[in-house]
């Protein structure tokens, strides 16, 4: 991997972990101050709001700044969420804060993969920025837990400052002091990214001029053969995932009769399968490949529904690790995949953002259903089983689609994968 790559794991794993720490937190801020149950699937809401209304604008926006830069802007903009959250601020509105801090940051992540190294090398380098996600969604979702939790809460209260009174007072706040650290550290690695020799893109247009472009490079990258078929998997299984953090909270509770910190450790079972399963993907699988793992996505569906079966601690960890590693498996090569089209197509930034904005509205619009059917009752039994039958009717259709594509655009498929194949600038 070419100098800076790891500067850029670096910044993306302690952003990333301070980002899923927070929404323990926030879950539990929410449960404490008793607010209505609807808030806690909400919170998914919140955060997917600005990736879905900004994404006409971030994407240009990262591909106009150095995207070093791009990320160090945007950790400072999660920072001010936190703030928010720390003094008083309504959790969803602070969180959405956040949300916009993360939606401008993910153009910038992913899309200098694509100026920093060659195509060759895009399944590998994802499977590594996925796995580190990972592994900071394992490490954040269980230090957020801990944070609030009956052990190292109290030892952080007892901290306290000579002569000052810092108004910390509960395990939650105490809690968003150490994440503002952990944004502190991520923006140090921000300043140190390195500037790639791509031309950057003045932001020479309007907001009208700007949200046709985005409709434009939309359009383009779904009527291309496999860029359609790679930016629906990704959809549907971020569209998923980005719920399935959200719900395992409520169903660990139902099942398992489990607290906000003893969920957050079991959530954390999850991402251990998606690491593995990105890992070995990032060893075995190539880019003109990438297609092949499609089945994978309807054996993931079935797997969810088969959650609600079980009510044993050691059954509920290999089942949640099996899980994890077919999403894992599934998502690198078909992101590696969009990433390649997309850079093919437009801007690395904008084929970014456009892939965002799908997924986003994915995991926008299953969160409002989600968090609708709980104001009116809807066990998170119910919700899991209607999440693994989406999943599974999702990706049966798309699979099928893609065999449509073979066969009814059969050269036009080829001269695609031949270019993933060959193209090794």
């Amino acid at each position: 991997m070419k100098k800076g790559f790891h500067t850029i794991m670096s910044a993306q794993f302690f952003s990333s972990l301070a980002d899923n720490a927070l929404t323990v937190a926030a879950i539990e801020l929410l449960r404490t101050s008793q607010a209505p149950a609807w808030h806690v699937p909400a919170l998914a809401v919140m955060f997917a709001l600005f990736y879905v209304l900004l994404a006409p604008f971030v994407g240009a926006f990262a591909d106009a700044i150095p995207k070093g830069r791009v990320m160090f802007i945007s950790n400072t903009i999660k920072v001010a969420g936190c703030l928010m959250m720390l003094l008083g601020g309504h959790p969803l509105l602070a969180y959405a804060v956040v949300g916009l801090g993360a939606a401008a940051y993910s153009p910038a992540k992913y899309g200098i993969l694509t100026e920093l190294l060659p195509p060759s090398q895009l399944v590998k380098a994802n499977g590594w920025i996925e796995g580190l996600t990972i592994l900071s969604i394992i490490a954040g979702t269980v230090l957020g837990g801990q944070l609030v939790g009956p052990r190292l809460a109290p030892w952080l209260l007892g901290w306290d400052l000579p002569a000052m009174e810092t108004g910390i007072d509960t395990a939650v706040e105490a809690a968003i002091v150490v994440l503002l650290l952990l944004y502190g550290v991520a923006a140090v690695f921000n300043l140190f990214i390195p500037r790639t020799e791509a031309p950057l893109q003045p932001l020479t247009l309007g907001p009208g001029q700007l949200l046709a472009d985005f409709s434009q490079c939309n359009a383009r990258l779904w009527n291309d053969k496999l860029g359609q078929i790679s930016l629906a998997t990704t959809t549907m299984f971020w569209g998923v995932g980005g719920n399935m953090r959200i719900i395992v909270f409520p169903w660990a509770a139902a099942a398992l009769g489990y607290s906000t910190t003893q969920a957050s450790s079991l959530a954390g079972v999850v991402s251990i399968g998606v690491a593995v399963g990105a890992v070995v993907a990032s060893m075995r699988m190539r880019l003109d490949r990438a297609t092949s793992v499609i089945p994978l996505g309807v054996v993931m569906g079935v797997l969810l529904i088969g959650l609600n079966a079980i009510r044993d601690l050691w059954v509920a960890v290999p089942f949640l690790i099996l899980l994890g590693a077919a999403g894992g498996y599934l998502v690198v090569p078909m992101n590696a995949l969009l990433q390649h089209r997309g850079h093919n197509l437009m801007g690395a930034g904008r084929s970014i953002a456009v892939q965002n904005f799908n997924e986003q509205a994915c995991i926008l619009g299953l969160a409002a259903f989600y968090t609708g059917m709980t104001k009116f009752g809807l066990s998170a039994f119910a919700a899991i089983a209607l999440f693994g039958l989406l999943v599974s009717g999702t990706m049966a259709l798309i699979w099928r689609w893609h065999a449509r594509n073979c066969v009814q655009h059969r050269d036009e498929v080829e001269r695609l994968l031949a270019i993933a194949r060959t193209d090794r600038h």
